[in-house]
């Protein structure tokens, strides 16, 4: 029987990690294909990308549809109850942008491509 002592855990086993939100966040703005997501995540490998969605998918988050077309042709959209982490995400992002804009008070040099993120 797996136990958790707070429920973040349960959340954080789910969508925590580098790349999970991220590819939350831009589904919502519709389906996507696998080079479509690797392109808006810099840094991430096709590998791992290809990982985090099946991952997502297990756990019912994200619809793999794939099209029986040569050359083959796959897309990744959100299930219903991958729609329900939306509230956690818009949250994420808006503390993000809170954190961006003290850090950028206190001198840091540091910049939020606003046009890159997007919209709910």
């Amino acid at each position: 029987m797996k136990q958790y002592n707070l429920g973040i855990e349960a959340t954080l086993e789910i969508i925590g990690g580098k790349w999970k939100a991220l590819i939350i966040c831009l589904l919502m703005s519709g389906v996507k294909r696998t080079g479509e997501l690797q392109r808006n995540i810099n840094g991430i490998s096709q590998k791992v990308l290809i990982q985090q969605l099946r991952e997502l998918e297990k756990d019912g988050l994200v619809r793999r549809h794939v099209y029986q077309q040569m050359p083959p042709k796959v897309e990744y959209s959100l299930t219903e109850y991958g729609v329900t982490a939306n509230r956690i995400v818009d949250v994420m992002c808006g503390w993000g942008r809170e954190n961006i804009a003290l850090r950028q008070q206190q001198g840091e040099d540091i910049v939020l491509l606003e046009n890159k993120e997007p919209a709910f």
